[in-house]
């Protein structure tokens, strides 16, 4: 190490906070070899800030980058704008980005103009099918065209990245970040949202479903259709609990709201602090989920997971068997589901190791920086 580096960590979404507090936090256990620099450019402003007090850490830098209706366009305008002006204003030796989204690829874009290396944490996964997710396989794919090193999950995502010519001394197997930060929980944490679910009426037992639909391409009639699965499953299975967090996107809220809100065991809640949903995937018996950080998550909780969307770019847990991809297909949503529901949950877990990581790639994420900046 030639001295302190100054490294900026750009982001603005909860996932990409999850899974970048655990880097964070190693690096900052070495404050002479490295000067963290916490950019949040605010892309979901009040769940990013929750979920870094829930880290114990605080943006240096906040950007407060997102409009009411905006478009795709003018929110890549004003990041870009905004972190041209931070690149300007501070010294900088690399910039770390974590996944897929827009703040992902301004950041990675800012950094290279200013000719600054980026690292970029969760690299290599691909849907092939630029609209799905929409925008983000496009987002990722840019963003691997100017990152220095990759550090990609699963070696399913470092061949991924050979394929579109990136040299194999760049790409490092680490697992993903996601898992170590599972175990930056503390069983105490964890424990304590039980009381909050019973403040909200809820029981936690045996009989719980977890459901998240909020992506952009599941929005106009595909949210139609899962909804309409979701009042099936809810009406035959009326001893279950099947819990809801809702997406604030008008897209999304108001068509769950109206339908939905009319069943006892159905129970809608604002987007939970990240400890609350970690505490609903140990215990649930099932989820549904266009999410792709459940994706990951899951397995480590042994539950099985039907994803809500026609491709992803999380083929490991499919093939694994841990997940299953079911669209927005009211049918497959019902028979998958109901393979799940009509067992006791001591029956349906899932007896795989979690195919994307053991919780130990920040520490090898530090160990790859200390070499790379000999």
């Amino acid at each position: 190490m030639l001295g302190m580096k100054n490294i900026i960590f750009i982001f603005g979404t909860r996932p990409e906070i999850i899974k970048l507090a655990p880097v964070i936090l190693t690096l900052k256990k070495y404050p002479q070899d490295y000067n963290v620099i916490i950019c949040n450019t605010e892309q979901q402003k009040e769940l990013s800030n929750q979920t870094l007090e829930y880290f114990g850490l605080k943006a240096d830098i906040n950007l407060d980058c997102m409009r009411e209706n905006q478009s795709l366009s003018s929110v890549q305008a004003r990041i870009l704008t905004s972190l041209d002006k931070v690149f300007n204003e501070n010294l900088i030796d690399a910039t770390i980005v974590q996944g897929d989204t827009m703040t992902v690829f301004c950041g990675a874009l800012t950094s290279f103009y200013h000719k600054k290396p980026v690292f970029h944490v969760e690299a290599g996964l691909r849907s092939y099918d630029i609209y799905e997710p929409f925008p983000e396989e496009v987002m990722r794919q840019m963003t691997s065209r100017v990152a220095d090193l990759h550090f990609a999950p699963t070696n399913v995502n470092k061949l991924a990245l050979m394929k579109e010519g990136i040299s194999l001394d760049k790409i490092f197997v680490v697992g993903n970040t996601v898992i170590d930060a599972l175990f930056c929980l503390s069983e105490k944490t964890v424990e304590n949202s039980k009381n909050f679910f019973e403040s909200q009426g809820i029981t936690i037992d045996d009989k719980l479903v977890l459901v998240t639909a909020h992506r952009r391409e599941n929005h106009g009639e595909r949210i139609d259709r899962i909804i309409d699965a979701i009042s099936y499953l809810a009406e035959k299975y009326l001893d279950h609990s099947f819990i809801i967090p809702v997406h604030p996107n008008p897209n999304v809220y108001n068509k769950i709201k109206d339908r939905l809100s009319i069943y006892k065991n159905i129970h809608l809640l604002k987007p939970l602090d990240y400890p609350n949903l970690v505490y609903l995937m140990k215990n649930a018996k099932l989820i549904l989920t266009d999410s792709g950080g459940i994706q990951e998550e899951a397995p480590t909780f042994a539950c099985p997971t039907l994803v809500m969307r026609y491709e992803t770019e999380r083929k490991e847990g499919i093939d694994a068997g841990v997940s299953k991809l079911v669209g927005a297909d009211y049918e497959k949503i019902i028979i998958e589901s109901e393979k799940i529901l009509s067992k006791d949950k001591a029956l349906t877990r899932l007896e795989v190791k979690n195919p994307y990581g053991d919780g130990t790639a920040s520490i090898q994420i530090e160990k790859i920086l200390k070499e790379y900046f000999k």
